[in-house]
């Protein structure tokens, strides 16, 4: 049973904890903030050069693109996954490590091999996978334009015929305590049949182009490729900063009912130190007054 100066040890450790897990709250939350705001102001671009994307190409006749190209025969793909670099995080890890696994899984016909931002999932999926590339960056949220050149180096792979899909695994942000792990192709950007024919069914009429369809598509294409990546980056540390805040928030909580638990008991032990000296004092002088 712990004495009192024990539990005086326990309670000093358990406030120190406290008050790290507060200032990780808040570096975190002042994160999220940021985080929040850019992937909010990039989903709608995102969505809007995509479906654009869509409607021209379903539109145009007689165009061709090599990201556009379905290589049905090809069985090799590539997969990049964003984790995170640091724990104390809740679930985001191992959640997009699970929903990965699940993916190996249903995809036992394909030649996997995996890319990674982050390190966590990759220790957990090292000795289990064809490892790839793992990015490291300067600072620690990397910028648009290394995002893009890792996304040029796997669009090459697609484009000669190294692979014949590209996906992303990563955690798409909802909220500060939501969040859900996906793994999405982004090449092929190829649309299905059902999709062109609602398409020209929506739109039955030819648009004018200037320039032509053909430089509008030659240009979109790539950039709609790389934004999708990027968007799916600020989803996964957006996802990232909310988890880690929440993880906190409740470590926080945890802690008070910790100190709260133990001060109790710390007061009930010297309550009942002093009731048995009190106890020892009243016996003594009784005995004395025979």
């Amino acid at each position: 049973m712990a004495n009192i100066k024990d539990l005086k040890k326990k309670i000093k450790s358990t406030k120190g904890t406290l008050k790290i897990t507060t200032a990780m709250k808040l570096v975190s939350a002042a994160k999220l903030a940021r985080a929040q705001h850019a992937i909010q102001s990039s989903r709608p671009y995102a969505r809007e050069l995509e479906e654009t994307i869509k409607t021209v190409s379903a539109l145009v006749q007689d165009y061709s693109h090599s990201y556009l190209e379905e290589k049905l025969d090809n069985k090799r793909a590539v997969v990049l996954v964003i984790s995170a670099d640091k724990g104390l995080c809740g679930g985001y890890n191992s959640v997009l490590a699970k929903k990965v696994k699940q993916f190996i899984g249903a995809s036992e016909d394909m030649d996997l091999k995996f890319y990674f931002i982050g390190k966590k999932v990759k220790e957990v999926l090292k000795d289990t996978v064809n490892i790839g590339t793992h990015y490291k960056f300067e600072k620690s949220d990397p910028s648009l334009l290394e995002i893009r050149e890792i996304a040029q180096e796997l669009g090459n792979l697609f484009e000669t015929g190294e692979v014949g899909k590209v996906y992303i695994a990563y955690n798409i942000f909802h909220s500060a305590m939501s969040f859900e792990s996906t793994v999405r192709q982004v090449l092929p950007m190829a649309l299905a049949e059902s999709e062109k024919a609602e398409l020209k069914e929506k739109f039955p009429f030819d648009f004018k182009y200037e320039p032509s369809p053909k430089e509008i598509l030659d240009t979109l294409i790539p950039e709609t490729y790389v934004t999708a990546m990027w968007t799916c980056l600020l989803d996964a540390t957006a996802a990232e900063h909310g988890s880690r805040m929440s993880a906190m928030d409740s470590a926080r909580k945890n802690c008070k009912e910790a100190i709260r638990s133990l001060t109790l008991k710390m007061n009930k032990l010297r309550q009942a130190a002093i009731t048995t000296e009190l106890i020892e004092v009243v016996s003594g002088a009784e005995s004395l007054n025979g």
